[in-house]
């Protein structure tokens, strides 16, 4: 198998990255291959799930064409800066052009050390790889931009965390590509100009191509970032999911969802919902996610200075007024979205009254601790002429469901738009229990549970009777209140 590699990011000056082989592994076997993107990618599926697909697969054999490296980066984490992150366990194999013309990167997680490990063993435990597998998808499913899952393998080796010796596992990765805010960070830090600006003409052709003219570069790089994160955060918002991990080094300058780590999606609705173990002061909490994206912002804003003008006070001016338009073009698309999910009519859908509509939902949602995607799924039903039964079922105080109703109807006129509802609220969503009892029963040799969430989960706007057990809210027993890293 030839597998046609046009490697860009290898053509940059070598400071960019280190140059690195992945770990060979004692007993790969596969877990799953995701054949469709495989296809897409202009690989045979039925070579990828051969034994030399398995070598590729798990960093044992390098085809022809691959150039592995570990990309350098800084970044902000938990608000503090350490100048100098980069790969530590993934190992860029190289890139390809797909199908519909669009370049992606192919990355092995867990494929062993690599010069920015600081230590670590740049190996990936089963369980995070299977939870990024089966969100990275759901996530596509669901029409979010995110990185994507060519495959999982286990690897026969264990590796030490916390929690004691766990089967080994590297995961498959195909991305946009992989700059993140910390990557401009980290040249930033080193005063390095020269490799500012040949990035930012990188990421400019690679992603916003019609934006490479522009008489200000950088600024124009600023500003399609910020436009692409806008749009991602209000999605991530109207599913209810928490990347729990918003550092500066997790922040994709594509606009895609990079990074499932202790990511989750909040079961009964609170705005300050977080999961995280490692953000122990909600940080990044479901409601504070615009915020710390703006944030985010602003540090690639103050990476970018040197060359949006070589007078500083200009720079700064220009950065601040181009951050300034981030905060409403998230809230254009978080009422769009919020509009769409609870069928509201008027247009535009940030009108007052539907701001103020949308807010009273969530604060009802808050109050009764309501399960988030049953509410909308089931108000879904009901504006499809079923009763309110189910419905009612979920409120621990029904009386306060009821004059909702009554605003809910008065405002969509009775007519709710169906058919933006539908493709707004899914019917299933990646439950956090659902997840660990897969990857619990993954770390027992059975990966039924497994394959058949990922299965389930390509769908999920249609209501499949063999998947109705999956719609279920966590009983208490099942509930998760922790998610973690896994590194």
């Amino acid at each position: 198998m030839t597998i046609p590699f046009d490697n860009s990011y290898a053509r940059l000056p070598d400071r960019f990255y280190s140059r690195v082989m992945p770990a060979t592994v004692k007993a790969p076997r596969h877990i799953r291959i995701n054949a469709p993107l495989a296809s897409q990618l202009h690989i045979d599926p039925a070579w990828l799930g051969s034994a030399e697909g398995l070598g590729m697969l798990c960093g044992n054999a390098i085809v022809p064409g691959s150039e592995p490296l570990a990309q350098a980066y800084a970044g902000h984490q938990f608000g503090g800066f350490v100048p100098q992150l980069g790969d530590g366990r993934a190992i860029l194999l190289g890139e390809v052009i797909d199908t519909e013309n669009r370049r992606r990167d192919i990355q092995l997680k867990g494929s062993g050390r690599t010069a920015f490990s600081r230590g670590g063993d740049g190996k990936a435990a089963l369980g995070p790889a299977l939870r990024e597998y089966l969100v990275s998808e759901a996530m596509h499913a669901l029409g979010v931009p995110t990185t994507r899952a060519l495959g999982v393998v286990s690897t026969g080796e264990e590796v030490l965390r916390q929690d004691g010796l766990l089967a080994g596992a590297v995961f498959t990765r195909v991305a946009g590509s992989h700059l993140r805010v910390g990557t401009f960070q980290y040249f930033a830090a080193r005063e390095d100009v020269d490799a500012l600006r040949l990035l930012t003409d990188y990421a400019l052709r690679r992603h916003y191509p019609g934006a490479v003219e522009s008489k200000n570069p950088a600024l124009a790089l600023l500003g399609s970032v910020a436009s692409a994160q806008a749009a991602l955060i209000a999605q991530w918002m109207g599913l209810g999911f928490i990347h729990g991990v918003m550092n500066t080094d997790n922040s994709s300058i594509s606009g895609e969802t990079i990074d499932y780590g202790p990511c989750a999606f909040i079961d009964a609705f609170h705005p300050q919902c977080a999961f995280s173990a490692i953000d122990r002061n909600g940080r990044y909490a479901w409601a504070n996610q615009p915020g710390i994206a703006q944030w985010n912002l602003t540090r690639l804003a103050e990476a970018l200075l040197p060359l949006i003008s070589t007078d500083e006070d200009a720079a700064v001016h220009q950065a601040k007024t181009s951050l300034e338009a981030f905060l409403p073009q998230f809230g254009r698309h978080y009422h769009r979205v919020f509009g769409d999910k609870l069928g509201l009519n008027s247009e535009p859908q940030a009108g007052e009254r539907e701001r103020a509509f949308i807010q009273t939902t969530l604060d009802l949602l808050a109050a009764q601790r309501v399960d988030f995607t049953l509410f909308f799924s089931h108000l879904t039903r009901h504006a499809a002429g079923e009763d309110t039964s189910s419905l009612s079922a979920m409120f621990s105080d029904v009386s306060a469901l009821n004059p909702w109703l009554a605003a809910w109807r008065e405002i969509t006129a009775n007519h709710p738009r169906l058919e933006a509802m539908k493709a707004a609220n899914p019917v299933l969503i990646p439950r956090n229990h659902r997840i660990e009892q897969a990857i619990q029963a993954a770390y027992g040799n059975d990966f039924a549970p497994f394959h058949r969430l990922a299965e389930a989960w390509q769908h999920p706007f249609e209501y499949r009777q063999e998947y109705a057990d999956l719609q279920a809210a966590p009983t208490p027993h099942e509930v998760v209140r922790q998610t973690f890293c896994g590194t």
